[in-house]
């Protein structure tokens, strides 16, 4: 019983291991729709909201207050530093979900970490988006990510929590392409 109760990285034994039994039993619980919510401002500063999801089955009511992000350009980029660009809050989400995913199948596999750090980096050529060049892509050209991993760890260890980042959601969707369709609400 002390192994359930056992917390490993901020994540309870038990509470992984009833999760993971309740996907396996009805694997619709594991279905999710994350929204967010989008209003333009002024110039290159727009402002989303995020707050309601669907998963476990049901409309999630959690959030009684949304999560507020100011989009914004740096003035290089015709903005007034507002917030972060688009292309920042994508290497932030990226950072955010290779940590989580890390960290949650580290605890999963009983392998205490102390400190988890990341540095990415993203090259843009805006020519691209600017449309002034077709031949360059409108977004990263690569993305570089550099982790700081410490704790009592042999190198084995610290690999296979590198292996444990490759199986982050937003990973997958930066590396992968992932179907977009526009419409226009009637």
């Amino acid at each position: 019983m002390e192994t359930l109760q056992k917390e490993v990285n901020g994540f309870k034994s038990k509470d992984i291991m009833d999760t993971v039994g309740a996907i396996q039993s009805n694997p619709e619980i594991a279905k999710f729709k994350f929204r967010a919510r989008n209003k333009w401002i002024s110039g290159g500063h727009n402002r989303s909201t995020i707050q309601d999801f669907y998963g476990g089955c049901v409309e999630d009511t959690s959030r009684t207050t949304p999560f507020v992000f100011d989009n914004s350009e740096p003035p290089i980029l015709l903005g007034n530093n507002e917030g972060a660009n688009p292309v920042e809050f994508i290497l932030h989400g990226l950072a955010g979900c290779m940590t989580t995913t890390m960290m949650l199948h580290a605890a999963a596999n009983g392998i205490n970490v102390d400190c988890v750090e990341s540095c990415l980096e993203g090259d843009l050529d805006v020519q691209g988006f600017l449309g002034l060049d077709d031949s360059v892509r409108n977004g990263y050209q690569n993305i570089k990510v550099v982790f700081n991993i410490q704790g009592d760890l042999t190198e084995e260890q610290k690999n296979q929590l590198i292996s444990y980042a490759y199986k982050s959601p937003v990973f997958d969707i930066v590396t992968n392409k992932v179907p977009v369709t526009l419409s226009i609400q009637s």
